[in-house]
Order: C-alpha cells, then structure tokens, then sequence
C-alpha cells in the first residue's frame, strides 16, 4: 500500500533544480603514466525535484560526477547545466554532504549550521529561520553542543542542516551514511527521504549499497567501471513506503545486480557494489 505521504504523484516541487550534463568527459593526470579517463561522453538529464541514485563499481566516477556537478572540479569537455546556467563554480543554490560530516569541531552545532548564512553575508536576515532547520533533522536542544558530543548519526544530521540552510535547489550527497552502522544507516535513510519530501529538492546521492538505492530513490543511475559510461537508468516504480522484502524490491536488487555483472557472485557482493 502506497502511503499518501510520499506518493510521488503528489510531490509539488518548484520546478528548479533541473540539471542537463551533455557530453561530459573528465581526465585526471598522473605525475607519473598516462591521464586516467574517469568520465567518458556522459549524458544525463535530472528532473526538478527527483531523488536520484548514482550507484556502479567502485572507482568508476561517481563521486567525480557529483563534484562536477557541486563545481568544485571542472569537465574536461562538455557541459553541465543548472536551470539555464553552466555549472563553473561551487554555488550555494547546490548543497554537498560527504561521508563524513565535515563539521568544525570548535563550533556549536548552532555556529556550524548557521555559518553557510554567515559566509553569504544574509545571517542577520535569516537566522530566524535557522531554529527552522534544527527541527527538521531532529537536533532541537543540541544548538549548543559541540560535534564530539554528537554520535555519528546525530552529526550527519548536522551536515545535512547545514547543507540545507540556504535552500539549495539541488542537494548532492556523496555515501552520507556510508560510515554508520545499519541501525543508524535504516533510520537516517528514512529521515533523508522525509527531508526530501518536505523541501522537494533535487536530491542526487552517491552509493555502493544495492538496497539503499533501491528504498531512497526514483530514478537509479547505473554507471560502467572506468572510463564511466551510463549503463542503465532505472525508474523505480515501487510505492512508498518501501519494504526490503517486497517481491518487486528484490526482483529489481537482482536485475541492478545482473547489470553489474554481480549476479550470483556470492553474499558478500548482495549488498555491496
């Protein structure tokens, strides 16, 4: 049964965030051997207000594309486009979450949230929306504690407030909870698609996990080992709330497997990409 609460026919986004990459090819050169082709003719359109999964082998260019897309490297070739504009430069309209939470340990959690206002010059006119946000991942009461007094998943929820504060059009999240124990891992999962629910953004995430994939997003990217190449994009048209054990969860765990060439390799690869 699909609940009314994330029926995707439902979502009203703005109608921002649309991303266009055309042609996109990028090398990495060697101090020593020839360059190192990650991307190679990469073409990709995400729609306003899609929750994408990038998923593939290990290596194969997935964080790359996500930093391309932040603007903190450049394509070699092509072009990446945000609402009309190409992508040249980090921007605050695209909010970043790493692995790790990346939080400056001599901050409050409140200075850490509220520093992305700080550095665009607009805290004094919207910081009162900051209390805003501590409710929205769940940290009401902790505004005053520093990082090493939060447990992992308590600073991701950090990180992505702090990503969220200046309401980007696109969230881009590389393995957020690659680093948390699957207890944890289930609920933040849930507490992303419930944030993403609410701001409908953008939302493409970097994984290795099959499953993860499959519960969060809408639309599965597939990518090729190195040089990367898009293998297959999937729509996933599951309902939500999404379970595991679902006949078509699992039906759709081993096709993703099938492509990568994974299939039947053994348990330790049916999670794990």
């Amino acid at each position: 049964m699909v609940s009314e609460s994330f029926n995707e026919g439902t979502l009203k986004n703005k109608g921002e965030g649309l991303i266009e990459i055309k042609k996109v090819r990028k090398t990495f050169t060697q101090n020593e051997g020839p360059d190192i082709v990650v991307l190679d003719d990469v073409d990709l359109l995400f729609e306003p207000g899609e929750f994408v999964s990038l998923i593939g082998p290990s290596g194969c260019g997935k964080s790359t594309l996500l930093r391309l897309i932040a603007g903190l490297n450049q394509v070699d070739s092509g072009t990446i486009v945000l609402d009309g504009e190409e992508i040249s430069r980090p921007g605050y309209e695209r909010g970043l979450v790493f692995q790790d939470p990346t939080l400056f340990p001599w901050m409050s959690i409140y200075e850490n949230i509220a520093y992305g206002l700080r550095s665009r010059g607009v805290y004094r006119e919207e910081k009162h929306n900051i209390p805003e946000f501590f409710r929205l991942v769940g940290l009401e009461g902790f505004e005053k504690s520093h990082p090493h007094h939060l447990s992992g998943g308590m600073a991701q929820r950090a990180a992505l407030a702090r990503a969220l504060v200046n309401k980007p059009k696109v969230l881009l999240l590389d393995e957020p909870l690659g680093a948390l124990d699957a207890f944890t891992r289930m609920n933040m999962q849930d507490e992303i698609l419930n944030i993403w629910h609410r701001q409908r953004m953008t939302t493409i995430m970097v994984t290795h996990d099959v499953d993860e994939a499959i519960y969060m997003a809408n639309k599965i990217v597939v990518m090729s080992a190195r040089p990367a190449k898009i293998e297959k994009i999937i729509n996933v048209e599951i309902g939500r709330p999404r379970r595991r054990d679902d006949p078509d969860f699992l039906l759709l765990r081993s096709r993703i497997l099938q492509i990568l060439h994974f299939a039947g390799t053994g348990a330790e690869l049916e999670y794990q990409l």
